[in-house]
């Protein structure tokens, strides 16, 4: 097999890879809304039974589930890297959580952590993931060096 056709090969199947794993990505964001949406649903039948009988529903029902910390950074931080540069609408939109302001801001609080811990970067208003080396940030893909037009102190809106 010439080196040509290994390389398109390659590449066609790192393409097919790809599709396949943000058809998956996009299937299980939209289990979790949905989850999320019938936990809402629940949590509302307990207010409505609360408040038709008096009692405090201090109870979760065993089809309520609680999100494993970290797991919203994790989601985000694979979705960073799906992406070729992605703004906060953008990420937001992809999650789902475009006007959903609590869903909104533990994004912005993620992408805070994340930044800070250099796992993704800022740049020109979007985010790139970072490099797992302490502090050296990853350059876009196709980006060179010579490429980066972020100083130190320049900030950026969404």
């Amino acid at each position: 097999m010439s080196d040509d056709r290994f390389s398109d090969y390659i590449a066609r199947e790192r393409e097919r890879l790809s599709r396949e794993r943000q058809e998956i990505a996009n299937q299980r964001r939209e289990l979790d809304n949905r989850l999320t949406a019938i936990d809402r649903e629940f949590q509302a039948l307990e207010a409505y039974q609360a408040a038709k009988t008096g009692r405090p529903s201090g109870r979760r029902t065993q089809m309520q589930r609680r999100t494993r910390r970290g797991s919203r950074r994790e989601e985000l931080l694979n979705l960073i890297r799906e992406g070729n540069g992605l703004s906060r609408g953008e990420i937001l939109e992809r999650m789902g959580l475009k006007g959903d302001k609590s869903g909104e801001m533990s994004i912005s609080n993620a992408l805070t952590a994340l930044t800070k811990r250099n796992q993704v970067r800022r740049e020109g208003g979007k985010y790139y993931p970072g490099s797992s080396e302490a502090g050296e940030a990853e350059l876009p893909l196709g980006a060179t060096e010579g490429d980066q037009t972020r100083e130190a102190g320049e900030t950026s809106q969404d």
